[in-house]
């Protein structure tokens, strides 16, 4: 198998490497190419992936290139995961927003529309060349936020692709280790958009192969260990019945996630720091396994994830796992073109959502209100104009006043226009 990373320069790579090196029974790679537009990144990092492979005794070669076309011929898979822009970019959707005592986030929000602003072209024109160039039914595995846009964006044209978060993996990791139990034997019954989704079932297998909801006994048992993993109240989850995954605090808690953001650095600031010492650490030669300040780094499980999913997709195995794909009825309010987040049985025939039990009035509500959002902003992106980013940003749930969206619109127009070539 060949295996290509589209921005395979990033600090994060060798968390990937990691999974592929301790998990190559299940993704059995021959070459794995990582493709960036950084030389000196890119050597600091493939330098390290090749000395993980080699230390695991992985037989796979990593070859790090500038050059797009040859990094995807005849790839059977590629992994995107860009941030146009760099964490420049990154710490001004975290704070651009705050002019107007919005959240700073880099996927939610204001912040998150800039960011599929600057993505969703980058990728499409990365995603034609894969289209030309990569084996004729080689899966495109989306990585970059935000996922949901970006995988819609993709599967609107007609790509092979499904998107991957690590909010559900970390859930079901989390999940097992309060019931003391292996991950393997949990299933989580996922529903939502990227980024804003709901814990609805944990479903627990027994040696006998039969499953049993235990969403309401993890409530009952670890309601305090719940609430401190997402950073809300107790009485909030026991109030919906199900867990909300971290991001729903810029929703439910949003001033009091304003008041945090005002009284430290961003995050894009912190992870800069941490960047700079990774690279650091990457560039001695005698590292030769995953350093543990990547952990700071976050995306963790992610390498867990896509091995999982790349594996289901070329193998055929069958098995249940969360991914962002088209809804085609499966949300029977929101349109078949739009991208959920939801559990799955992933094949080689694709990815086909699991029956999903109709939703709570609040619930379904936001969806809603939040996909309505993301296709004003997917049309923003690819087609551009002053106009349609007003209307996409009134449209979001966090923002709504006209008055306030026009102030935001010219504060992203501002901070982005050397990213967006209609706005220069």
């Amino acid at each position: 198998m060949k295996l290509s990373i589209i921005g395979g320069g990033s600090t994060y790579t060798p968390e990937l490497i990691d999974g592929f090196a301790r998990l190559s029974s299940s993704l059995p790679i021959e070459e794995l190419w990582l493709v960036d537009t950084d030389p000196a990144r890119l050597a600091l990092v493939a330098g390290m992936a090749q000395r993980m492979f080699a230390a695991a005794g992985h037989p796979g070669r990593v070859i790090p290139t500038l050059d797009l076309v040859a990094g995807v011929s005849d790839a059977d898979a590629v992994l995107i995961q860009l941030r146009i822009g760099g964490q420049a970019a990154r710490h001004g959707d975290e704070t651009f927003p705050h002019a107007v005592c919005c959240i700073g986030q880099e996927t939610t929000g204001p912040g998150g529309f800039a960011k599929a602003l600057r993505t969703v072209p980058v990728v499409l024109s990365v995603a034609e060349t894969i289209r030309t160039h990569a084996k004729p039914d080689a899966w495109i595995i989306d990585f970059t936020n935000p996922v949901g846009i970006v995988t819609r964006a993709l599967l609107n044209e007609g790509h092979r692709a499904v998107g991957l978060c690590n909010v559900a993996i970390g859930f079901q990791r989390k999940f097992a280790n309060l019931l003391g139990v292996d991950h393997r034997a949990i299933r989580l019954d996922h529903v939502g958009l990227n980024h804003l989704s709901w814990e609805r079932g944990v479903w627990l297998r027994d040696v006998s192969g039969a499953s049993r909801d235990v969403l309401p006994e993890l409530i009952g048992t670890h309601l305090t260990e719940l609430a401190e993993e997402i950073e809300l109240p107790p009485h909030l989850i026991s109030l919906l019945g199900n867990v909300p995954s971290y991001y729903l605090r810029y929703f439910y808690a949003h001033d009091e996630v304003l008041r945090e953001q005002g009284s430290g650095p961003s995050r894009a600031q912190a992870v800069l720091e941490v960047e700079q010492a990774l690279l650091d650490i990457y560039a001695d030669t005698s590292m030769n396994t995953k350093p543990d300040l990547l952990s700071k780094r976050g995306g963790a499980f992610y390498s867990e994830a896509a091995v999982d999913l790349i594996a289901s997709l070329t193998s055929d195995r069958g098995d249940v796992q969360v991914v962002n794909l088209r809804n085609n009825g499966s949300l029977p309010f929101l349109p078949d073109d739009h991208v959920i987040e939801v559990s799955a049985t992933v094949g080689a025939h694709g990815v086909q959502a699991l029956p999903i039990a109709p939703l709570d009035d609040d619930i379904r509500g936001l969806i809603s209100q939040v996909a309505g959002y993301e296709r004003l902003a997917l049309d923003a992106a690819i087609h551009g104009g002053r106009d349609r980013v007003l209307r996409a940003m009134m449209a979001h749930p966090l923002v709504l006043q006209f008055d306030r969206a026009e102030k935001l619109t010219d504060l992203l127009l501002a901070e982005n226009s050397q990213h967006l070539a209609w706005a220069r």
